[in-house]
């Protein structure tokens, strides 16, 4: 228990970097820093922490980011900001950038070294992968603002 604890710790101070650090480059206010730091942190804690229970990697991002889309319709109308300026700046820790750098360097050995079986399989199973969890991300930010605003008249 208390190496699932620090595990969880050590995800959540090195996931709260990049998305502070996406947010200060799109100018999010400056007070608002804190709460994407935590959105950054609890999204991929609790991605990590579905992916220890044994769940699939991309249906536990899918968890994650409707998780911090229902926590960036709570904040944006509780402090009058725009959903995206939380959410958006939460989900960057989660984006495959191993899995697409996989599979671009796949395709490039393909093109350079020529065909073989077992390279073709990587660069699907990673390209797969990486679709499969940009989806998740972009799906799970959107479930929340559908499920919620779904009454509201679009003018």
């Amino acid at each position: 228990m208390i190496e699932l604890f620090k595990l969880l710790l050590n995800d959540a101070l090195f996931s709260a970097v990049p998305a502070v650090g996406f947010a200060m480059v799109f100018n999010v206010p400056t007070r608002m820093l804190a709460f994407c730091a935590i959105g950054g942190a609890f999204a991929h804690s609790l991605r990590t922490l579905c992916i220890y229970w044994g769940v699939p990697l991309e249906w536990a991002t899918l968890v994650a980011s409707t998780s911090v889309g229902l926590i960036g319709v709570y904040w944006s109308r509780r402090y009058l900001i725009p959903r995206p300026v939380f959410t958006v700046a939460s989900i960057i820790p989660m984006i495959p950038g191993s899995y697409a750098f996989t599979t671009m360097v796949g395709i490039i050995s393909l093109y350079s070294n020529g065909f073989s079986e077992p390279l073709l399989a990587t660069i699907i199973e990673n390209g797969l992968r990486t679709m499969f969890i940009l989806m998740a991300l972009s799906f799970g930010l959107a479930i929340p603002s559908v499920v919620i605003y779904r009454g509201r008249p679009i003018v």
